[in-house]
């Protein structure tokens, strides 16, 4: 067993709808840094899967006409189907919220912060999202509506629920967000905590009433409720563990293990303050460090199945390689901030980038080598891009894959200038060998199929087949 331990995962998608390019996107940068950790000796533990309870998944499987969880069952296929076809695989576990391990895990959790003091039962009166199944405080809302679902009517809801006294935690929140400078990535996303917790935090249900809505987990010892789906679905962090009955797998890989947590913008009070309230309610440590994206936009427009410009992923792959799809993700797409593509830029970008770009070079340098050179050039296993290895480390994955494209133009600049096809030096081919060497190494945990087919290439002293061919 590798001596030093690595946990990453993304969040868990609701199954009301098929996969889209957002969540392609966030298990893309997640694979990244798993590789790339596995690549410097650590043993990885990557996490994703499918967040199945709750009331949009109930909703959608009664207007599909099929039980909870056949509907659950049927779409988690996709979700899982979506995770092969990208290529994960360092260290990949799928976990889906409808597993016995999984429920059991919660009901403990449940447990844990009942004997915390942390967990009563009051009437409410409740202005909710059912899009971000979520409550809403006025401050929340734009013209009456949330933001993020501005299609879907504000809900006002009156019940019995369970809540937890998130207000209990605001001080030791920020006790964590001051000692850990890192904790959120980019840092400006958890000034919106800040200002959360300033303006006083509120006790949140973790309930619903089971004659209402009875897709859920049960709560431990009132088989009248039901776990609120944000409860039950972020304890799958730690359930994926194996815990609570694990303890070992917990503590290698969450206690010591650098736990890192990715999600979209849309998450982060869930998990920068939800979430490690919870944690600190349970007495369990928190997370090391949540790293935040922003929105995919089609054509301006936010992605939405309402208006029928969601991008499915594997549509794109009938038309493009993974590794293309990985490069549209990691590069064409801002890593923190929102991005707005659309059909003509992706083959734009695939066309000067990967076909006249990358595909070109290792071409005309592969076909100098096979020309001109009697054996193969040895690339060392070791390359270790210190810039690529210094971003990824901080998780800036855009501007890492930035850096080598600015090597790739670098060196087809020194082709240029030294016109190594007139001299036919040796030692001058071998150079542009051993550098394009260094860069397909360096890109191996962005695009692992192109890295792998470019060191074969060098490995064998031999032009390869058209990588990128145009479109």
């Amino acid at each position: 067993m590798r001596e030093k331990s690595f946990y990453i995962t993304t969040t868990l998608p609701y199954v009301n709808a098929d996969p889209h390019l957002g969540h392609a996107m966030e298990l893309v940068h997640a694979d990244v840094i798993a590789r790339y950790k596995v690549s410097r000796g650590y043993d990885v533990f990557f996490n994703t899967g499918t967040d199945e309870h709750g009331q949009k998944v109930y909703k959608a499987s009664e207007e599909a006409g099929l039980p909870p969880q056949e509907y659950t069952d049927k779409f988690a296929k996709r979700f899982l189907a979506l995770q092969e076809t990208l290529g994960l695989s360092q260290g990949l576990h799928f976990i889906r919220t409808t597993n016995a391990e999984h429920k059991k895990a919660a009901q403990e959790f449940w447990k844990l912060c009942d004997e915390a003091g942390d967990i009563y039962k009051k009437n409410y009166e409740v202005k909710y999202c059912e899009g971000c199944e979520l409550e809403k405080t006025d401050s929340e809302l734009e013209n009456g509506r949330c933001p993020i679902h501005p299609n879907k009517d504000i809900e006002i809801r009156e019940e019995e629920n369970y809540f937890f006294r998130f207000s209990k935690y605001g001080e030791r929140l920020i006790e964590i967000y001051d000692k850990d400078p890192d904790f959120m990535i980019p840092d400006f996303r958890l000034n919106e905590m800040r200002a959360l917790i300033d303006r006083g935090l509120e006790d949140f249900s973790i309930s619903r009433l089971k004659e209402k809505m009875p897709w859920g987990v049960e709560v431990s010892g009132d088989s009248q409720h039901v776990m609120y789906v944000w409860f039950d679905a972020l304890v799958n962090y730690v359930s994926t563990l194996g815990w609570p009955s694990d303890t070992k797998s917990f503590e290698r890989f969450w206690e010591d293990g650098t736990p890192v947590q990715m999600a979209g913008k849309d998450q982060v009070r869930q998990q920068a303050a939800m979430w490690q309230a919870m944690l600190l309610s349970a007495g369990l440590p928190p997370t090391r460090h949540i790293v935040i994206h922003g929105f995919i936009n089609y054509e301006g427009q936010k992605m939405s199945k309402s208006l029928g410009n969601v991008v499915d992923p594997f549509e794109l792959l009938s038309e493009y390689s993974v590794d293309v799809l990985r490069y549209f993700l990691l590069r064409e797409i801002n890593q923190f901030e929102d991005s707005d593509i659309s059909r003509d830029r992706l083959r734009e970008s695939y066309n000067a980038n990967l076909a006249n770009g990358l595909g070109n070079l290792v071409a005309r340098i592969m076909r100098l080598a096979e020309d001109h050179l009697d054996t193969p050039v040895e690339i060392s296993e070791d390359v270790n891009d210190e810039y690529v290895s210094r971003e990824l480390d901080r998780f800036n994955i855009h501007k890492s894959i930035n850096y080598i494209w600015e090597e790739i133009g670098k060196l087809d600049l020194l082709i240029q200038e030294s016109k190594p096809w007139e001299s036919k030096d040796q030692e001058a081919i071998s150079s542009l060998v051993s550098k394009l060497g260094e860069i397909a190494r360096t890109l191996a945990p962005f695009m692992p199929e192109t890295s792998q087919l470019i060191l074969e290439a060098i490995s064998k002293n031999k032009m390869p087949d058209t990588l990128f061919p145009r479109k």
